[in-house]
């Protein structure tokens, strides 16, 4: 009896991540949520410029490279033009939270009815480790050699937080996957976001902190570790709207 296997929305090819990278741990849940929801057939990803730059290669399902930062747009444009197609973005913060905040805020705004999977690891994993949006206060980086200073570069950017403000988007929540349980709980975010889309509910955004031992500087398990000790709780998860339950933070 098969207990577990490879999803038929993730192609079977080596992952260019990092060792201890939890890039693959999401690509693998989101393709067990288009699995489940057994929408491979008619979803569209775009993929972002960054770390998840080759992400066309990873999902079978068709998919778009966006310009950097303009998955959102993109995926507007896609959405209205198909509506009856299952439209992502896959995006880290450097992507998401920087270049691409605009079209990320109108986005949720319009409350367009597309699926955003947002990657925080607090650095810009892909040019080589330079302060991102979301860096955390004191945190050393290639451009930050002495730790962020907020007197110079101001605080970190909270996605969610700032977009839940918003009157138009439908879900927004933070999840984790340094451990099972954050792992478990992370799937159901992203199966829930899904659903909002087919279902027309409209925007849903899931931000899942992650890791990046190579530019951490941190061995693989010594970044499970820091991603408890200092993003948990600066980046504390739950769900932060959810048009439909009115528990939130």
């Amino acid at each position: 009896m098969v207990v577990f296997d490879k999803p038929n929305a993730l192609r079977d090819v080596p992952l260019h991540y990092c060792p201890g990278c939890t890039h693959g741990i999401v690509h693998r849940l989101v393709a067990e949520v288009i699995d489940e929801l057994q929408i491979e057939g008619r979803t569209i990803g775009v993929a972002p410029v960054g770390c998840a730059v080759m992400a066309y290669d990873y999902f079978n399902c068709d998919m778009i490279e966006a310009a950097h930062g303009r998955a959102p747009a993109v995926a507007t444009g896609v959405k209205r033009a198909l509506p009856q197609n299952i439209v992502f973005t896959y995006q880290g913060d450097g992507d998401l939270a920087s270049i691409g905040m605009a079209e990320t805020v109108h986005s949720a705004a319009r409350n367009e009815n597309i699926t955003i999977i947002f990657i925080n690891n607090a650095i810009y994993g892909m040019t080589g480790g330079q302060m991102a949006p979301t860096s955390l206060p004191g945190q050393i980086t290639q451009t930050s050699p002495y730790g962020r200073k907020v007197e110079d570069c101001g605080y970190p950017v909270k996605v969610c937080e700032m977009l839940s403000q918003l009157d138009g988007p439908e879900y927004i929540t933070r999840v984790a996957v340094n451990n099972v349980k954050n792992v478990k709980n992370a799937k159901k975010a992203i199966k829930k976001a899904f659903e909002n889309q087919v279902n027309g509910k409209g925007f849903s955004l899931v931000e899942v902190v992650s890791t990046c031992p190579t530019n951490w500087g941190l061995t693989p398990q010594d970044a499970l570790k820091w991603v408890d000790e200092k993003m948990i709780p600066y980046y504390p998860l739950g769900v932060y709207k959810d048009r439909s339950n009115t528990e939130v933070k």
